[in-house]
């Protein structure tokens, strides 16, 4: 017996007890992680998902501002053609009559 009225068994068997409560909240708490590093995971996996439908669209929204900004172009050009070639026809038209009109 001890001094305290316990005997080294009695002891021991308390010391196995605290030792399997804390074995037992340790591994609760294990599975718990576990649980939310398969939660995080599966969050990965849809944010990886997620990322790869946003890449897509960008790329068809990048395709298309590219082919509006080069039908913008070709509409800018045929109307600087056309006010060109308005302009250079009535030149030409002023100078025929410039010419007429001096004979």
């Amino acid at each position: 017996m001890d001094s305290n009225g316990k005997s080294h068994l009695q002891k021991t068997q308390e010391e196995v007890e605290e030792v399997k409560v804390i074995m037992l909240q340790n591994m609760n708490k294990a599975e718990e992680r576990s649980g939310k590093l398969n939660e995080l995971e599966d969050r990965a996996d849809l944010l990886l998902e997620e990322s790869k439908k946003f890449e897509k669209t960008s790329t068809q929204v990048k395709t298309q501002k590219r082919w509006a900004n080069k039908k913008m172009k070709v509409v800018l050009i045929a109307v600087a053609v056309v006010a060109g070639l308005i302009i250079l026809s009535l030149i030409i038209v002023a100078i025929v009559q410039s010419t007429k009109g001096s004979d």
